[in-house]
């Protein structure tokens, strides 16, 4: 069965209330969880510090009324690994948007270490408390935790989907980091590489579906850290040797910032399908398969069943050197 149709049937069973976890089977994931737990025992040596929280204004001296962006999702979301608040995905989504749309940005993270999809409810409903202060644009990144487990695909990407129903209803813009590509583990062999690399695919391809149809895009975080991490491994992992270090998280933050930029219409390439990036109008399952196959790939809802692949360019990022403030206060300068 190919991967469109593997991904279009699980995202199928998540709108009808199936409960099947594609073509790994139980089994499979059981054995997965397994590796990945030993992986985490066998390769650490530290523990990852809580992640700092970064929660506050970014851009200090532009004018308008702030931008507001929120995270959700899991400790890749909440930053775990890295001991400043400048370094987080949240502070340097908050910084490069506020350099790229020349506005000040309120950032608040709701992301839990360990969440799994389920926990966007929860997530979902502390970001809707206050009618009045709905986020502009939404980030999520969860799915590795859902993988190791062992939660049903339906049942994950129906949490997502509701998820992002919600924020879309409320008035948010929402781009999803899919799920990353557990095969890039060091400390899990083949054929278990194998397996967690084709389980956490399928999930990230039903993602990109069912945020897709919900008026969402997707940027998918796939092996993105891989080739960096088999160059770099002490300087992509964090101090646990798990989770991603400052510059791994750096990355990560470069591939969504330009998707988080154009849903709010303020990236400044234009927004036309350039053939040379290898950039298509293709069945929405069909972009979403080959999304999950390569990290950085942008999947945008077009008129139905369609979807626009893009690979838009990275802005590298720098983290901020100062705290940053609580809204309403002046905020701190950021890089660029």
């Amino acid at each position: 069965m190919s991967r469109a149709r593997v991904a279009r049937r699980i995202a199928a069973g998540a709108a009808y209330g199936g409960g099947g976890l594609g073509l790994l089977g139980v089994a499979a994931v059981g054995v997965v969880l397994a590796e990945v737990q030993l992986a985490k025992r066998s390769v650490g040596g530290g523990v990852a510090p809580l992640p700092p929280a970064a929660d506050g204004l970014y851009g200090r001296g532009f004018d308008g009324v702030p931008l507001r962006l929120a995270l959700l999702g899991d400790s890749t979301a909440a930053g775990q690994g890295v001991r400043r608040a400048g370094q987080t995905p949240g502070a340097l989504l908050a910084s490069g948007l506020a350099q790229v749309a020349e506005r000040s940005v309120e950032l608040r993270n709701v992301a839990l270490p360990g969440a799994r999809s389920d926990d966007l409810e929860r997530q979902v409903t502390l970001l809707l408390a206050h009618p009045g202060r709905v986020p502009d644009v939404c980030v999520v990144m969860i799915g590795a935790n859902d993988v190791t487990h062992r939660v049903p695909l339906t049942a994950s990407v129906r949490y997502l989907s509701e998820a992002v129903r919600r924020l879309r209803d409320a008035g948010a813009e929402v781009v999803v980091g899919t799920c990353p590509d557990l095969g890039t583990i060091e400390p899990v062999y083949q054929p278990l590489r194998w397996l967690a690399r084709r389980l956490s695919r399928q999930l990230a391809a039903a993602q990109t579906i069912v945020v897709v149809e919900q008026g969402g895009r997707t940027v998918s975080l796939g092996d993105l850290l891989g080739p960096e991490f088999a160059a770099n491994p002490r300087e992509m992992f964090g101090v646990d040797n798990y989770h991603p270090s400052a510059e791994g998280y750096a990355t990560a933050a470069m591939a969504v910032l330009p998707t988080v930029c154009a849903v709010l219409g303020v990236w400044p390439e234009p927004e036309r399908l350039e053939a040379d990036r290898r950039e298509g109008l293709l069945p929405v399952a069909v972009a979403a398969a080959e999304a999950a196959a390569e990290a950085g790939t942008e999947v945008t809802g077009a008129r139905a069943p369609w979807a626009l692949l893009k690979h838009r360019r990275r802005r590298r990022l720098t983290e901020s050197t100062t705290a940053p403030e609580s809204p309403g206060a002046e905020a701190p300068e950021v890089g660029p």
